[in-house]
């Protein structure tokens, strides 16, 4: 670093003689979660090309970096991993599906679709952001899924459970998985205990939310105890 002289006089260094300097090219933009910020930011997504310097000035190339993610708020940057974290309305639309999605599996398994039970489900539905969902729905839809597989319950149902779910688990909280299996178990219960189509229904909800079985038969208890 060259030397120089600060205000009262004493020797300072001032400039770096050699180091290094990052040229970033954008790749791509988009929404996401910031980390730094706590909330859904605009990003950059960057490529970088590094180079030495001399006395601050770039003179020979050291090599590509990244790519990187930068917030267009904090200017942090971040790895790629970042952006598979679900932006907030994302996260929010994905919980809504997930508790319609158990809703529909369990009245599907009940079979009847007693009265209770379809006002137990259409309030979780509800609470979970769909706001318009009435018991008449979800009954409709029912009916409508008995008739296009012949049974209640089945594979269908299934398979919607795990497309629903899988991609919501790694982003939930232990207790936050556990509240969805418990919303399920709740509805099953609101016309009666449990029929071994609910139980079934209920072990996919756990299975696709990585609660282990034992734990899926605690809560299934536990749903059972009044509060």
């Amino acid at each position: 670093m060259l030397p120089g002289r600060g205000r009262d006089g004493r020797v300072t260094r001032r400039a770096r003689i050699l180091g290094t300097r990052t040229a970033w090219t954008p790749m791509g933009d988009g929404e996401f979660f910031c980390p730094g910020c706590g909330g859904d930011r605009n990003y950059q997504r960057l490529t970088g090309q590094r180079r030495f310097t001399v006395f601050g000035v770039p003179v020979v190339p050291r090599g590509e970096t990244g790519p990187v993610v930068e917030c267009a708020a904090c200017r942090r940057h971040f790895g790629t991993d970042v952006l598979d974290h679900p932006t907030t309305v994302r996260f929010s639309a994905m919980l809504r599906d997930a508790v319609h999605t158990v809703a529909l599996a369990v009245l599907s398994a009940g079979g009847a679709c007693a009265r209770a039970a379809l006002e137990a489900a259409a309030g979780a539905v509800r609470a979970a952001g769909f706001a318009d969902c009435t018991e008449e729905q979800l009954a409709a839809l029912v009916e409508a899924l008995a008739t296009d597989t012949g049974r209640s319950y089945g594979a269908g149902l299934a398979i919607e459970l795990h497309e629903a779910l899988d991609p919501l688990a790694p982003h939930l909280a232990p207790v936050g998985r556990e509240s969805i299996l418990l919303q399920g178990a709740r509805i099953a219960l609101a016309d009666g205990p449990y029929t071994p189509s609910e139980r079934e229904a209920l072990a996919t909800v756990g299975a696709a939310l990585t609660i282990c079985a034992d734990d899926v038969t605690r809560l299934l208890a536990a749903a059972r105890t009044p509060s």
